[in-house]
């Protein structure tokens, strides 16, 4: 027996007390049905990572108007492994879902499944980031700017610095986070005072960006701006420039506007985080979802403003919620 097939077994096996829990919501009986009650409609989401909060939060909002319909949202963490999120993908599909709601763990590796769900007649909802040539079948998708996230980030850094050397924390199997170093990059084209030093892959994870960043000042990297593609490795870099004792010398920049993060603007020991907006991400996610199911026409995709989140405007803002 081939890895696949033996991988894939062993997913099933570990879901048998998923499918137990999900019947009780999930089977009707005909005497239900005679007296009218609709079978609930199955939707399936499924993220690059649960361990970052912004997916919880678009996550719940689906899920409340969700299960406010009477319907049922099965919610799956591939932990940024691609053949687990496949293998989330094809049991979805085996348990009849009608809708999937899809955040991919790489733009580029969920192009077949996806196709072969869309051969199957389920409809396919993309949610913060694109899914690499998925216009034959991705029947919706929101993102934010993210291309002008870090636009803003490097327009922040420009005022705020004559000259910098900036390390640039990145996640290359994410197309939105792809986007957003772009925009940067982009934005600072023109101007050789500010210079890239280096550039480090760490998956947008806290735990991977912190002691990577703490190697790089072992080794005497000079950088005193970091530009981080999300908020949780933006906070991997705060924490290991507090612990070398250099963050007062180091402007750090995230994307997403977590509480955290701008808690941390609030206090001065971030620069800025630029401001996504989960919770509208995903209501339009799921109405878009109860539209297409409806088989009514409309957009097939849409791009969510963001904000940048500063000193001069963290007030205006809760620092215990998302916005």
């Amino acid at each position: 027996m081939n890895d696949k097939i033996m991988r894939r077994l062993c997913f099933v096996l570990c879901m048998v007390l998923c499918i137990a829990g999900l019947l009780k919501f999930y089977n009707f009986s005909e005497e239900q049905l005679a007296d009218g009650k609709q079978k609930p409609i199955l939707f399936g989401s499924t993220y690059m990572t649960l361990n970052n909060p912004f997916f919880d939060v678009i996550n719940e909002e689906m899920r409340n108007v969700i299960e406010a319909n009477g319907d049922v949202l099965i919610t799956m963490d591939p932990q940024l492994s691609l053949d687990k999120q496949i293998d989330q993908i094809h049991y979805l599909m085996d348990l009849g879902c009608s809708v999937l709601i899809v955040n991919p763990v790489d733009s580029k590796g969920l192009i077949d499944v996806l196709a072969e769900a869309k051969q199957q007649g389920i409809i396919i909802v993309a949610v913060d980031t694109n899914v690499y040539n998925g216009q034959d079948f991705v029947d919706y998708t929101v993102v934010s700017d993210n291309y002008h996230a870090g636009q803003l980030c490097a327009e922040n850094m420009m005022a705020a610095l004559d000259q910098a050397q900036i390390m640039i924390l990145r996640h290359d199997a994410a197309y939105s986070a792809i986007e957003r170093i772009q925009g940067f990059k982009d934005a600072i084209s023109q101007y050789p005072q500010y210079q890239i030093v280096d550039e480090i892959e760490c998956e947008g994870q806290l735990e991977i960006s912190m002691p990577l960043i703490a190697q790089a000042i072992t080794e005497g990297v000079q950088f005193d701006v970091v530009m981080a593609l999300n908020d949780p490795s933006a906070l991997g870099a705060v924490a290991a420039l507090q612990e070398a004792d250099k963050l007062s010398e180091v402007l750090v920049y995230g994307v997403d506007g977590t509480p955290e993060a701008k808690v941390l603007v609030k206090e001065g020991f971030m620069q800025a985080t630029v401001a996504q907006y989960p919770k509208r991400m995903g209501k339009k996610a799921v109405e878009s979802a109860y539209r297409l199911l409806n088989h009514e026409s409309g957009i097939v995709e849409e791009k969510i403003p963001v904000t940048m989140i500063n000193g001069s405007n963290i007030n205006e803002f809760s620092l215990e919620s998302w916005q």
